[in-house]
Parts: C-alpha cells; sequence; structure tokens
C-alpha cells in the first residue's frame, strides 16, 4: 500500500502580468513552494519550461509524495507559461530551416536575466548552480540554456526533446544527420562544461518516422545520438548522463508525467 499523504508540503503561487522588454509580452510564472520554511533555509531552484502544463504533467502530486518519503527533500519550481513556443524555444545560437527559434536567444537571455534575478531576490533559493528542464521543444531548450549558462546551471532536463532541430529540411538530398542538427552540431563544436549532468528521456512510441531507415524512430535517434556527442566529449554516461527509454511512451503529457518521479529523484535525491 503506498504511503498516505496527511498533509501538504507544497503551496502554489503564481506571478502573473509581468511585462518583459526582451520577449515584448506578458510573462506569467506557475510557482511551487515549500510551505514550512525554516527561518535560514535555501531550497534547490528547477526552472521548467511550459509552465502551463504543471498540472497535467503532475508535478505538484508528484513532489508531494516524494517529500512525504523522505526520497527528495524540498524544492522550489519556477514553471514560466509559454508564449510562442516555436519561436522562443530553440536553440539560441541558430534558427531552423523554417527560421523558427527566431526569439530562442531572447527567451535564454529573460530567463538569465530577468526571471533568475528576481526569483533569488524574491525566494529563499539557493545561490547555487540550478536546474532547468521541458519536454519535447522545451527540452531543447533546457539542454541548450544549461549548456551556454554552465555557470548558472548544472542539470538539464529533457522529456522527448526536439533534438531533430535541423538547419536543413530532412527531405533535401543535401541533408546530413552528422551536419544539419544544430543541437548536435553546437555540442560538437563547443568544449566540456565541467560540472554539467543531463538527463533524457524517450518514448518508443514518440513518432512513427525513421529518417535513416534504421528501424529506430527518430526521436530516440536523436536523443542517443546526443548522448553519444556528449559522451565524446568527455561526459559520462550513468554518472553524468541518464537515459530512460519508456517502452509504450508516446510524445504526450501522460507519458513525461510518468517519467517526473524518476527525473525528480535524479535531479533532487538524497545522496546515500
Amino acid at each position: 500500500m503506498e504511503k498516505e499523504i496527511t498533509e501538504p508540503f507544497y503551496t502554489e503561487e503564481k506571478m502573473t502580468g509581468i511585462f518583459s522588454k526582451l520577449l515584448t509580452r506578458e510573462v506569467d510564472v506557475n510557482l511551487l513552494l515549500p510551505i514550512q520554511k525554516t527561518e535560514g533555509t535555501h531550497y534547490p531552484l528547477l526552472l521548467l519550461n511550459d509552465g502551463q502544463d504543471l498540472e497535467k504533467l503532475k508535478v505538484k502530486e508528484t513532489l508531494e509524495k516524494l517529500t512525504a518519503e523522505k526520497i527528495i527533500d524540498p524544492i522550489i519550481v519556477a514553471a514560466v507559461v509559454a508564449g510562442n513556443r516555436m519561436q522562443e524555444y530553440g536553440v539560441a545560437a541558430k534558427r531552423d530551416y523554417l527560421k523558427r527559434g527566431s526569439k530562442a536567444k531572447a527567451y535564454t537571455q529573460y530567463l538569465v536575466t530577468e526571471l533568475i534575478p528576481y526569483l533569488l531576490y524574491r525566494y529563499p533559493i539557493r545561490k547555487e548552480r540550478h536546474t532547468i528542464a521541458g519536454c519535447s521543444m522545451g527540452g531543447l531548450s533546457a539542454v541548450d540554456v544549461a549548456w551556454n549558462y554552465p555557470k548558472l546551471f548544472s542539470k538539464a532536463g529533457a522529456f522527448s526533446g526536439s533534438f531533430w532541430w535541423r538547419k536543413r529540411d530532412s527531405q533535401s538530398r543535401l541533408y546530413s544527420d552528422a551536419r544539419d542538427r544544430i543541437m548536435h552540431q553546437q555540442i560538437k563544436s563547443g568544449k566540456k562544461k565541467d560540472g554539467l549532468q543531463f538527463w533524457f528521456q524517450a518514448g518508443t512510441e514518440d513518432e512513427k518516422n525513421d529518417r535513416n531507415k534504421n528501424g529506430i524512430i527518430d526521436s530516440i535517434d536523436d536523443t542517443l545520438d546526443l548522448i553519444v556527442e556528449l559522451t565524446k566529449k568527455g561526459y559520462r554516461p550513468f554518472h553524468d548522463i541518464q537515459y530512460l527509454e519508456i517502452k509504450g511512451g508516446q510524445h504526450n503529457l501522460q507519458t513525461w508525467a510518468e517519467a517526473w518521479p524518476s527525473f525528480l529523484i535524479w535531479a533532487f535525491g538524497k545522496q546515500g
């Protein structure tokens, strides 16, 4: 029998209508905060893309259970409600072949220069490197942000990350996985960022596409190939890199919610 939770550990709070000059829009942020705050205690921060899906991902429910079972200590979650996902998410340094991701650099700067400084000022957050995560396009964004700001982030999580993000249409006769996947190229051409850790999830039914006809769907291929590039940089599988493949897992909130306990334990589980 599962342990019954008799009292809540988290309360919900919303930051609404705060205008961002970088994004030229009002940004809402959904927060999960520990209810019983011990004076002088500061908490780890999880920054989450697609904050509008916080409830459907069962983040609060999962946090309550893991905290009650003393598997993790309390954390603070700041979940940014998405604007135009196809423009604000992506790889900040380069748009894809359809010019998507045009505001990815602005979104990254919003997180780094507007949101995080305010959160550190307003809430009892540890002034150490943070964790960032997201699903699909939000997962691609999370890895890109952490890779480019390793002094600010130590961990990145991607649920069915959109690592297909490419500079040339895959239907083009000139297309090449080795040359045209933007996140892979960024890691390949970059230097190892010490202390960074990565968590990846993919589902065996994320999609049906198989560009190279090798019998493995593209979302899994793209994720595993990214892990290979990270490994070549010196990141160690099972230590710096974790990969969760869900049999029958689909590209949807239900599958990602199923993966949340694994991610939270990896990112915030008690050691020893």
